[in-house]
């Protein structure tokens, strides 16, 4: 090969590689502006190709799953619901002033803009939404829940309005934690009860947790518009998201359980973790006999205690 063949030879593969470079440049580029539309909260690292994403359709309930070029599940979406496990860093939960329970899981619960359905992996905003939220390692449905338990930090937002810390328990929904007036889309406007501040009750704790921090719909305390409602046995008899089987195997975190003493009327509702350190399912509720809310001190499934609640159906919403 002459010299000046030789030379021709290199200059033209380093133009390839720098094309190949500026091309994949671009695309992480453009990758990362849809992250940053989709809202997402940390700064985002290049993710898997869309390409090599798996969806599979599973029964009982109803769900698609995403998995991986390596076979693993990256993300659950149940049919009619808005809540999404994404499987990232393992997290452990923990209120030591109230019970020696530890939770400990890989799940980060998320809500979806829109509830999902069979193919819906072919909407527009699902790959967007699903890059951003493998990403996120903002406060998710589950830091949130625990950012009310016992001794938990106090902030305030821009209007000086305190939304998280320590929940005491009482007859109040999220608006009396809050101390504000609250109007509701098709409802009436509420005053906040002045003894309910900083307190929650088990209704209340859900609709501070998925409704006023997650931003899910909320219907007024006389039932008016759509989303959740103001009572656990309202939540129970919701008409959207999905009824779970009441099965360890079937519930995940950021599932609504409803917990009856008599076997028939809903008594309460919490928010499902997992398993604990001893392998038994936990939930978060706001109870009295723990003033606020605590991990569950009874099990589930009445492994064993007779005198726990038991456990009256499952709402992924």
């Amino acid at each position: 090969m002459s010299r000046r063949l030789a030379v021709h030879v290199v200059v033209l593969c380093t133009v390839i590689a720098s094309s190949a470079a500026a091309v994949t440049h671009l695309a992480t580029q453009d990758r990362h502006r849809a992250f940053r539309q989709a809202g997402a909260s940390v700064r985002i690292t290049p993710a898997t190709p869309a390409r090599a994403y798996r969806f599979e359709r599973l029964t009982a309930p109803a769900r698609t799953v995403v998995r991986d070029e390596r076979g693993v599940i990256v993300a659950t979406f149940t049919d009619g619901a808005r809540t999404a496990v994404i499987n990232g860093p393992t997290r452990t939960f923990q209120n030591p002033t109230r019970t020696q329970v530890q939770v400990t899981t890989p799940a980060w619960v998320r809500l979806t803009p829109e509830p999902w359905s069979a193919n819906a992996e072919h909407a527009a905003w699902l790959r967007p939404w699903l890059y951003a939220a493998i990403a996120d390692r903002g406060d998710d449905v589950l830091a949130v829940a625990a950012q009310y338990l016992n001794g938990a930090a106090q902030a305030t937002d821009a209007k000086a309005v305190r939304f998280r810390g320590d929940a005491r328990f009482g007859r109040a929904d999220f608006s009396d934690y809050l101390g504000v007036t609250w109007s509701f889309p098709g409802g009436p406007t509420e005053k906040p009860e002045p003894d309910g501040y900083g307190a929650l009750d088990p209704a209340g704790y859900v609709r501070m947790v998925y409704g006023y921090r997650a931003g899910y719909p909320l219907r007024s305390p006389t039932g008016a518009g759509t989303g959740l409602p103001r009572t656990p046995a309202a939540m129970a008899a919701l008409d959207a998201g999905a009824a779970i089987p009441a099965d360890r195997l079937a519930l995940q975190p950021g599932d609504l359980v409803f917990l009856t003493d008599n076997g028939t009327d809903v008594d309460t509702v919490g928010i499902f973790f997992g398993l604990d350190q001893n392998g038994r399912p936990r939930f978060l509720s706001s109870r009295k006999r723990t003033d606020g809310p605590a991990f569950s001190d009874g099990a589930l499934f009445n492994q064993g205690n007779r005198k726990s609640p038991a456990l009256h159906s499952v709402r992924r919403i």
